[in-house]
């Protein structure tokens, strides 16, 4: 019976910090703040987490996951076709920046509001961009190019760049102008690699 009520109620605290924190901020939002969207009790809340820090590394671990999933599927849809992998990526992209309320990358946001390296908070979301590197360096390997790891990291750059301008620019404009910039970089690797 308590497994039953501790799966939901996590579930919902894991929700309301998804939206709160997405929209308004880490710092700016407070443990009763989601507790209140949440519908339960300090006491419950205490019992999931032992502190706001935890549940920031639990939110920000369930994002990653999400992103992980997409990225992973994209890259298996694309079955070695580099170009059509990035052409999803850059579809999906374009069509999650023109959603209300779309505030960029939340890795990126995190990072700014938590500068300490050291902290829980940003050594989830070092590990995160670790992981999108090895992402893309897993896109590319089929090209075999002479330095797959720096294309890799312009990559990375590349949809760092299209975050936040999916967020303060034209979001309509940001998919096409990813998938341009992608293909420039491949591009032009692949040519240094012939």
């Amino acid at each position: 019976m308590i497994a039953t009520v501790q799966g939901p109620v996590r579930d919902r605290l894991l929700t309301a910090a998804n939206e709160l924190f997405y929209a308004y901020g880490l710092r700016a939002v407070s443990v009763d703040r989601v507790i209140e969207r949440a519908g339960t009790t300090k006491v419950t809340f205490y019992r999931h987490f032992r502190s706001k820090d935890e549940l920031l590394v639990a939110y920000l671990e369930h994002r990653a996951a999400q992103e992980r999933a997409g990225v992973d599927a994209a890259i298996e849809h694309g079955a070695g076709d580099v170009d059509v992998t990035l052409e999803l990526m850059a579809n999906h992209t374009g069509t999650m920046a023109c959603e209300p309320g779309f505030r960029g990358c939340p890795f990126i946001n995190a990072a700014a509001e938590y500068p300490d390296p050291t902290s829980p908070v940003r050594v989830v979301v070092d590990r995160h961009r670790a992981w999108w590197a090895s992402a893309f360096e897993r896109l590319v390997a089929p090209l075999r190019l002479a330095d797959p790891r720096a294309v890799a990291e312009d990559l990375v750059l590349l949809r760092d760049g299209v975050m936040v301008a999916g967020y303060l620019g034209d979001p309509s404009r940001v998919g096409a102008s990813f998938l341009r910039s992608c293909r420039a970089v491949v591009g032009a690797a692949e040519r240094a690699s012939a």
